[in-house]
């Protein structure tokens, strides 16, 4: 198939110079835009044009294009230059501007270069399908540390999760059975996610409810590098102080020790990510893809289910807009206060 893509690409490359009768990069860059996006999209990466990029001095830039992997961790980068330019001379101001080196592609029509952890690891002519094809290869079987790590530690995780949920399940039975403090606190518990999730609750849901908390904290304080911002929600209150009757200190510790790697890999691959938007987007894959596999149906029962980003941006445009039509305010406005109805367990940090 990539033979194909790269032949594709030259004949599309000819056209649009015969067909426009110029050689401007905004006009012949876009087939070679086709040609990265239909070799990611066979391997499952998603291309991202102008691609914001904030660069260690926390500076933002924006490169011609990205491919990024469904955990929104950027897998290379694409720069095309006009063939006028002086190629060598546009990759050291770009470098200069502080664009990532780790797998980067600069383009200009007529030649490529493929730059691989700081080092030049290929160039050569775009018109030489062989050779273009090697360099593609080169570009596409790049796989970035924190990834290989992530996709290993996936892998253990779902292999100790079993012990893990035991472990959690015993420690919530002995202290429903011997910890006073915990059956207080599970009952205030069972009454107030009754009241403001779902009135049909068990105690049983309860032990699950906390299970899933336990489980997700680590994540959605170490994303954000907002501690505080989960505890807010009086839901997430509750759960802290049932938490905090018997699952504390070494404890919690030696519990969750089986999943450190996994929770590292995750830190991370986060610490790559640096909008909010993204990163909402990075916790929609990581909270759907495990931590609702080991109880499925009950979730959306628990008011665990992570709320995709498109409803979530649906219900507070409309609430932004009835909020303006009915009193003359907007939502971010000071004295605006806002009861949310479907915050669930607190834990998403869309809600």
């Amino acid at each position: 198939m990539s033979q194909l893509l790269v032949q594709e690409y030259l004949n599309q490359l000819h056209d649009l110079r015969r067909a426009s009768g110029s050689a401007r990069e905004s006009v012949v860059r876009e087939a070679f835009k086709d040609l990265l996006k239909a070799w990611g999209r066979s391997l499952g990466l998603v291309f991202v044009a102008e691609y914001e990029h904030t660069t260690r001095d926390k500076r933002t830039r924006y490169i011609d294009g990205a491919l990024v992997h469904e955990l929104r961790v950027p897998f290379g980068y694409w720069e095309a230059k006009d063939e006028h330019d002086d190629l060598d001379a546009e990759i050291e101001i770009k470098f200069r501007r502080g664009y990532p080196q780790d797998n980067i592609i600069f383009e200009d029509s007529r030649a490529a270069a493929l730059i691989q952890n700081r080092q030049e690891v290929m160039r050569c002519a775009t018109s030489d399908p062989e050779e273009l094809q090697r360099l593609l290869g080169l570009f596409f079987g790049y796989q970035r540390p924190e990834i290989a790590e992530f996709r290993k530690a996936v892998a253990q995780f779902k292999a100790d999760l079993p012990q893990v949920l035991a472990a959690l399940r015993e420690r919530i039975d002995a202290a429903q059975t011997g910890n006073p403090a915990y059956r207080a606190a599970a009952a205030s518990f069972l009454d107030h996610a009754r009241a403001t999730i779902n009135a049909s609750l068990t105690a049983a849901d309860v032990g699950e409810m906390l299970i899933q908390h336990v489980l997700t904290e680590e994540i959605f304080s170490k994303v954000f590098g907002e501690d505080e911002f989960h505890r807010q929600n009086n839901v997430a209150i509750k759960l802290y102080a049932l938490e905090g009757t018997f699952f504390t200190g070494g404890v919690k510790r030696d519990t969750l020790k089986a999943l450190e790697p996994y929770y590292a890999a995750i830190r991370a691959a986060a610490a790559r990510i640096g909008g909010h938007h993204e990163k909402q987007a990075f916790l929609k894959v990581i909270y759907e893809g495990f931590y609702k596999a080991y109880n499925p149906k009950a979730a959306d029962r628990l008011g665990v289910v992570y709320t995709p980003n498109e409803i979530v941006r649906f219900v507070i445009q409309s609430a932004d807009w009835l909020c303006q039509q009915h009193f003359g305010k907007r939502l971010i406005d000071k004295g605006v206060e806002i009861l949310d109805p479907a915050t669930g367990t607190g834990r998403s940090s869309s809600s």
